[in-house]
């Protein structure tokens, strides 16, 4: 009888994975997996970090309970298709996520806001004012800026020998650079000879660096609560106390930015000039005040300024590390920037569309490693993906990572060679390269990205030989959180190439 006692549970478990199963069948829903949905955690027993390599081996369709939330997982390029063409304005929708309230104002910024009406303005914001093409061109001059104080920087700290380089915070330093001085016209890390500052300066950069730590910090974390809302319910999380804490200091730190510009605005004889994107919003806010409120300017602040920097830190950084594992493909992208720029000049923008095989090593690392590798969406109303029924509110996760690292799609997958987009010109052939999304809810700042990483990266490549500083391959594991972050930051040597010495030493 003992004996008996112990296989009621599995006895249990067996009932409910044939009822379960075969309740999907009649009502044509998705496969689920074999492995059952267990009381309150649901499915997510069998996810372990990363994330999307652990979705990836559910195959091209499942639905999945996350907690109490159902989950469609989606892996082929012919389904994505479906949910971003088809269902594109049924799955317009992001989930209501922890973060969206704190650092999303509520639900009001153009990440988090619900598809309508309020996030069709804030589109359109950013299409026309923001990131449109006149507006990234005119700020050319400043990244173009702060791409030389990187270059100087490097050539000065390796001129008499090896500069050993820690990539990502060299890369962190020149990506939050470049984008506050096209946000406020500040910067905020001052490590570049000849800086001389105030102590409020030394203060106010300290603070920054401090908040950014946080934010970064922040963005790697998983909320339990998003998906078991009892774990809300037993008290305030310590995320969520985070949470709140961060944002507090965002808005603090953002507005004071704000009326110090305003007050700079106000004394300026010609209001017409605006040199940054704060200055912009404000020229607008005096034309709609009830639109352009300081919250909404605060929240495009800081929207532009996480999604320009993150994303491009970490496909700028998995580049570098796939160069020192491949220094024949670092060499033939040399010659190809010798041959169209030459030595006596640094590589610009107006350069980058004659470098096409620069292009195919910036898609190859977005291929293999993208900086959104789980697109999340929500359905609104029952649609059909694949044939099968999927209930309104459903959160559908997109894996792009999968699409891009699937062997029956790309072949040899987990090999660098960007020889593979060589001739191919766009990203949406057959929905099997999405590394800034699709449809509706695709990245808004795709233009500006891809031009800061090309500059960037043309920069390091064209100035400098890089190096591992061990004689092994550099590890390519990755590390937790949002972005597809590494799990080891990148040290290497770096070395003035002979051809630009000249033209270094006159920077």
């Amino acid at each position: 009888m003992e004996v008996l006692y112990l296989f009621i549970p599995l006895i249990f478990l067996a009932i409910s994975t044939i009822s379960n199963y075969i309740f999907h069948k009649l009502h044509n829903l998705p496969p689920i997996p074999w492995l059952p949905a267990l009381p309150i955690v649901g499915h997510l027993y069998l996810l372990k970090p990363p994330f999307h390599k652990s979705l990836a081996k559910f195959g091209p369709i499942q639905l999945l309970k996350f907690g109490s939330r159902p989950v469609l997982h989606v892996s082929s390029p012919s389904l994505a298709e479906e949910c971003f063409t088809t269902n594109d304005v049924i799955f317009a929708n992001r989930p209501r996520l922890l973060a969206g309230k704190y650092l999303g104002y509520n639900y009001t910024s153009v990440i988090f806001a619900p598809y309508g009406d309020h996030w069709r303005n804030l589109r359109r914001v950013y299409a026309l004012e923001i990131l449109s093409t006149h507006r990234i061109g005119e700020l050319e001059s400043l990244r173009a800026d702060e791409v030389l104080l990187t270059v100087r920087k490097l050539y000065r700290s390796s001129v008499e020998h090896a500069a050993v380089v820690q990539v990502k915070a060299m890369l962190v330093d020149l990506s939050l650079n470049t984008m506050m001085r096209m946000i406020s016209g500040k910067r905020y890390y001052y490590d570049i000879d000849g800086d001389v500052l105030t102590v409020e300066e030394k203060e106010k950069a300290d603070q920054f660096q401090e908040l950014v730590t946080e934010i970064f910090e922040v963005m790697g974390a998983t909320n339990v609560g998003d998906y078991l809302p009892m774990m809300r319910w037993l008290g305030v999380s310590k995320l969520e106390k985070q949470l709140i804490c961060l944002q507090a200091k965002r808005d603090l730190f953002m507005q004071e930015l704000v009326e110090e510009l305003k007050r700079g605005l106000n004394k300026s004889l010609n209001e017409k000039k605006r040199n940054n994107m704060i200055e912009m919003l404000l020229s607008l806010q005096k034309t709609e005040p009830e639109f352009y409120t300081d919250e909404m300017i605060r929240s495009i602040m800081l929207v532009t300024l996480a999604g320009g920097t993150h994303t491009s830190i970490s496909t700028m950084e998995w580049t570098m590390f796939l160069l020192l594992n491949n220094p024949s493909v670092l060499k033939k992208a040399q010659a190809e920037i010798d041959k169209y720029v030459g030595q006596d000049r640094l590589i610009q923008e107006s350069d980058i569309p004659n470098l096409p095989y620069l292009g195919c090593i910036v898609k190859e690392t977005m291929r293999m490693f993208p900086a959104g590798p789980l697109l999340p969406h929500e359905s609104t109303k029952d649609c059909k993906v694949g044939g099968y029924h999927i209930p309104s509110g459903t959160m559908l996760l997109v894996n792009v990572w999968a699409i891009q690292n699937d062997p029956t799609i790309w072949g040899d997958p987990k090999t660098f060679r960007p020889e593979r987009f060589e001739g191919l010109e766009g990203h949406t052939d057959g929905f099997k390269f999405m590394p800034f999304g699709f449809g509706r809810r695709s990245c808004p700042g795709e233009g500006m990205a891809k031009r800061m990483v090309a500059l960037g990266l043309g920069s390091l490549i064209q100035c400098f030989d890089w190096k591992q500083t061990c004689e092994s391959e550099v590890d390519l594991s990755e590390g937790r959180g949002v972005g597809m972050p590494k799990s080891i930051n990148l040290v290497a040597n770096c070395v003035p190439r002979s051809t630009m010495l000249n033209l270094l030493s006159h920077l």
